[in-house]
Parts: structure tokens; sequence; C-alpha cells
């Protein structure tokens, strides 16, 4: 019988031993810097002569690894292994596909100081901040193995005098799995496994910027005996294989995390029925958001500071639950406004190698100049008064940048920007501030400082997104802890790490016998 699930816990790098720990994982990754990956199509290692590479962002010039690139010809063949794969694999018992998972969060387990090393280095996390996501990663898999074992068996239905009434989950099919770049690990995991456990099988599409943490997440599945088949390892552009992955008609339901505008194309293509489709597809999107924190007049403004720095600048701001607007009643607004100045002036920015930067660099030169844009547009829209200018001519690296005084209906205040950029809005009450904090087209997080328990209360019930936090910073929501997932535009409201996600993945399927 396995015990209660429980996170994973970080580890303090302060610590010596764990400190040593992580040179020693940097330096044996950085010896297997520029190795070459093939696609996995069932049992097959396919190479293609076009090729791309993935570089670190801090190091541009640094090759992490070079890939073959799918083509849609290869996306057709993926689907197609994936979809005769299925007819073995979901008649696995549901207990044999949670061991796979167990399997293999006790292999990431005992090589989490590697994973997290192959992060620092290819989208430039923290140690803190790629420890973290391994961490995720294994918990994704603990928690889905015991929820397949719940979910597995016959389901309790009323009793009928005179027959055998039951009724059971069944898998999908084939899923195509699309994970971002920036949590790399955790998020391709959790949706991944979250397919697999439950019966199907999948075409994994990873991020192009992050296709060497994907490769060793394959490596991990392997080791843990996974059958050939069961996922397919297809990296590639998204312009070019994403659509043949979304449209095939052997495509039952796609898992994405990505930008909205990525995000809408799938679920408008998905809907469309294809030639010999034979089902209505399923989406699965989460697709970010413009998250909010807010600061009332009677807040412990300490704290605040400390939650608002690492929601805002905590993996240069890159997440879609990151603090992108911080609403501030009047009544503090110019003190509150000089700390979060001062303490986002102590963010160290540079190589994450070393350990000792809380920021690193930001993932390409196109999201560079994305951000550099919003800079632009926001010294028209507020006052800049920390930050707005490139710090290197060789790695991607912005430093923490806020403007004050910007109107909510600013493009900065509205607009998902992905760096560290933060807007700062004054509020005249806190009926003000949660008019500002819902009037974006997101809902995905959002948090309040605050000592007055009406204003608690009402927020509760009126503050519209997905995960809502008080007194706390607004990112690194724990799996089983807090189920993952917005409203509105941030996505179709599922909830990873919850106890209803591996249902999106599974269909209910009533039967009955007289006797």
């Amino acid at each position: 019988m396995l015990p209660p699930f429980k996170n994973e816990p970080v580890v303090n790098f302060g610590e010596e031993v764990h400190r040593q720990r992580m040179l020693e994982a940097l330096r044996q990754v950085e010896s297997e810097l520029g190795s070459e990956y093939p696609l996995i199509i069932g049992c097959d290692k396919v190479t293609t002569s076009d090729t791309f590479l993935s570089i670190n962002p801090a190091r541009p010039s640094q090759v992490i690894g070079r890939f073959a690139k799918a083509t849609p010809e290869l996306a057709d063949r993926a689907v197609r292994v994936a979809y005769d794969t299925f007819r073995t694999w979901s008649r696995v018992p549901y207990d044999e596909r949670a061991r796979y998972l167990l399997k293999a969060a006790a292999i990431m387990r005992r090589r989490i100081y590697e994973m997290a090393a192959w992060m620092v280095y290819e989208v430039s996390k923290s140690w803190v901040e790629a420890y973290a996501d391994v961490a995720e990663a294994i918990d994704f898999m603990e928690f889905y193995a015991r929820e397949m074992i719940r979910l597995g068996p016959p389901q309790p239905v009323v009793h009928y005098p005179g027959e055998e009434n039951e009724l059971r989950y069944i898998p999908l099919g084939v899923g195509a799995v699309i994970p971002p770049w920036n949590f790399p690990l955790a998020i391709l995991t959790g949706m991944t496994t979250a397919a697999v456990v439950t019966g199907n099988t999948v075409v994994l599409k990873p991020a192009s910027a992050a296709p060497t943490v994907a490769a060793k997440f394959m490596e991990i599945m392997q080791q843990a005996s996974l059958p050939a088949g069961v996922i397919n390892f297809l990296p590639g552009p998204g312009s070019g294989i994403g659509d043949s992955l979304v449209t095939h008609p052997l495509t039952r339901f796609i898992a994405f995390t990505g930008s909205k505008e990525v995000g809408l194309r799938i679920h408008e293509l998905a809907a469309k029925p294809q030639p010999g489709q034979i089902w209505l597809k399923r989406t699965i999107l989460e697709m970010g958001g413009k998250d909010c924190i807010i600061i009332d007049e009677d807040a412990d403004l300490e704290s605040a500071v400390e939650g608002v720095n690492w929601s805002a600048f905590g993996y240069q701001g890159q997440k879609c639950s990151a603090c992108s607007r911080l609403v501030v009643h009047r009544a503090v607004y110019n003190r509150f406004l000089e700390m979060v100045i001062e303490r986002a002036k102590r963010n160290t920015v540079g190589d994450p190698a070393d350990g000792n930067n809380f920021m690193g660099a930001v993932i390409d030169e196109s999201a560079l100049r994305k951000i550099l844009g919003y800079i632009e547009i926001g010294r028209t829209e507020g006052r800049l008064v920390l930050g707005g200018n490139r710090l290197s001519d060789e790695g991607y690296f912005l430093p923490p940048t806020i403007f004050a005084d910007v109107d909510p209906h600013a493009r900065l205040a509205q607009e998902e920007i992905f760096g560290p950029v933060l807007a700062v809005i004054k509020a005249r009450d806190f009926d003000h501030a949660l008019e500002i904090a819902n009037s974006t087209e997101y809902g995905l997080t959002g948090g309040v400082y605050s000592s007055n328990r009406r204003h608690l209360e009402r927020a509760r019930h009126e503050f519209h997104v997905g995960n809502l936090y008080f007194n706390r910073k607004i990112t690194g929501a724990l799996v089983g802890v807090q189920p993952f997932g917005g409203f509105n535009m941030s996505g179709t409201d599922s909830k990873a790490g919850g106890s209803d996600y591996l249902l999106l993945f599974m269909q209910a399927k009533s039967i009955s016998e007289r006797w």
C-alpha cells in the first residue's frame, strides 16, 4: 500500500553539501553539452538532415544540444505509431501504469541535481528555481500515480435489483502534448504522465528552446521501462509540426501550455473535424496571465515586499503566474513603491551557473526584443523608476524594471509581457483595487496583502482568478496543495495537480448486465 502523497522538499543551497552536489552536477552536464539527439518514434531513433540547436541564453555561443528536426511526414508517422500502441497500452491494468510513474519518479529523484543543472544551462534558471522545477515534476508523477489508483477501479453507482451496474473511466486515445520552455520539466512531465497513466499514448513536441531537458525526460521514462510507442519524441518547430499534430484525424486530444495566441489557434484548429475523424477533439489549454497583487492600506508591507519581489522577478518574470501588475492603495502607495524599488535593486542578475545570481537571462533574443519593445511602450505610459536597459551584449540579460503611475487600461497593464517588468498602479480604495485586478481578459493568479478580514473575504468571492493567494507570493503552486489553472483567456479551467485533472484525459463508460 502506498503512503499518502507528500510534496518533494526543496533543499537549501546555503548548506555546503547541497552546494557541492549542484556544482558536481553542473560539471557533469557541462561535459555533455553539444550532444546530438534524434527523434524517437516507437522503437526507432530517427535522424534528419535538417537539424536545429539549443543554446544557453546566458551564453548564446554555448550549444546545449543538437536536435533532429521533425517534419509533417514524421509527425504523421508518430501519430500512427501512437495509435497502434494505444491498442495494447490502454489494456494495461491501471495499477501497473501507475507503477511506471512511481519508478520514473524514483529515477528522477536520484538524478535531481543533474536535471536541475540541465535547466540552469538550457533555460537560465537559478539553482533554486531549477531544483524546484524537478521537485514539481516528481510531485506530478507521485500524485498522478496515486490518483490513477483511486480512479482506476469501477466507480460507485446506485444499486438496482437484478442488475450489475458499473461506471469506469477509460482513456481517450492519442494525445499531442505541447509543453512550454519556462517549466521545461515540471509542466512537460505533468501533462505527459497524466496522459500516459490514464491509458493514452502521446506524441510529445517539446518547446524548441528547451528540447534537451525533454530528451532527458525521455531517458528517464526509458530507464523506467515504459514500452516503446507510449511516448513518441518529436522536437521541431511548432509552426510546422504543431498544426500537423493538432489536425491529424487520429489525434484525440491536445494538452498545451503556452501563449494565448497559440492556444486559441489550437482550440480553433481542433474544433474543425478532419476527413476520417470520428470524435470531437478535447483541448486542455493553459494560456498565461496578467497577474496582479493588491496591497491594502493595512498590509504588512515588510512581508508584502518580499512576496512581490519573488512573484515579479523570480525566473526573470517568465512565469504565467508572475506578478506583472502591482495595485497599491493610495494611502501606502509612495512608501511601498520605494520599498519595492529598493528590494528589486538587490536582485543580482547574471549567469545562474555560478549559483550566486537571483536572476538569469531571458530565454532568447526574440523574447529580449519583445520585452524591450514593451519597455519602450512603458516609457510613454508610466514613470520608469528602475531598470529599462539591456545589461550585456553576450547573454540576454535584463534587470528588474519597474514603471510607476501606470493607467489600469494601458498596454503595460493589459498585455502579457513575460519578462521582468512590473507595472505599479495606484488604487483609490479597495473597491477600486478589485476593479483594476479584474480588468484584464485573463484570470490565472492573483494575491492580496491585507489585515482586513472583510476585504479578504470580499476578494475570496470577487477576485476572479483560478489561483488566489492571501498574504503570500502568487507563484510556486504546489501539486496537490494548490491545484493550478485559470479562468477566461488563461485557459480551459483545468487544474493541474488537482484531484479532477486526470478526468480530462479519460471518458466515463457505464456498463450494465441483467441477470
